[in-house]
């Protein structure tokens, strides 16, 4: 049984499949948590200051990009929090993961961005290859 489970999302369709599988793997688990990860890489923090005139209206656009994921765990009844981290979204997973000793790791093939995955790999490569814990890996 997986008790602690996270799931990396960035509001993505993978993610957001990814979200059916962290709750398949909490089923009928009363003791099951769910640790829901964002991570704003620095290029889009950059231009989220830019774009946006304070503070507020930056996490408000960031905690929309999660809202479909929290409803569907609130509507499951699972335990669950959700952490925004700053970073290389691979890097920052994988660090968050191996720290807080998770049982199981679910992310989505796929994110919101395309081209950089392309470029320098999928960050779901990246946090299957160097998390310590089991990883799934949605499509």
């Amino acid at each position: 049984m997986f008790n602690k489970i996270l799931l990396a999302s960035d509001g993505s369709e993978h993610a957001i499949r990814a979200v059916e599988k962290a709750l398949l793997l909490a089923q009928n688990n009363s003791n099951a948590f769910i640790e829901v990860v964002y991570v704003v890489d620095r290029d889009k923090s950059k231009a989220d200051v830019l774009q946006n005139w304070n503070a507020a209206d930056i996490d408000v656009k960031r905690k929309e990009k999660l809202a479909f994921t929290e409803q569907k765990l609130k509507h499951a009844g699972v335990r669950y929090q959700i952490n925004i981290l700053h970073g290389d979204p691979g890097p920052s997973i994988v660090k968050y993961a191996n720290e807080k000793a998770f049982d199981v790791c679910v992310i989505g093939s796929r994110g919101l961005n395309s081209l950089q995955e392309m470029v320098l790999g999928s960050v779901s490569h990246k946090v299957a290859k160097r998390a310590n814990c089991p990883v799934m890996i949605v499509k």
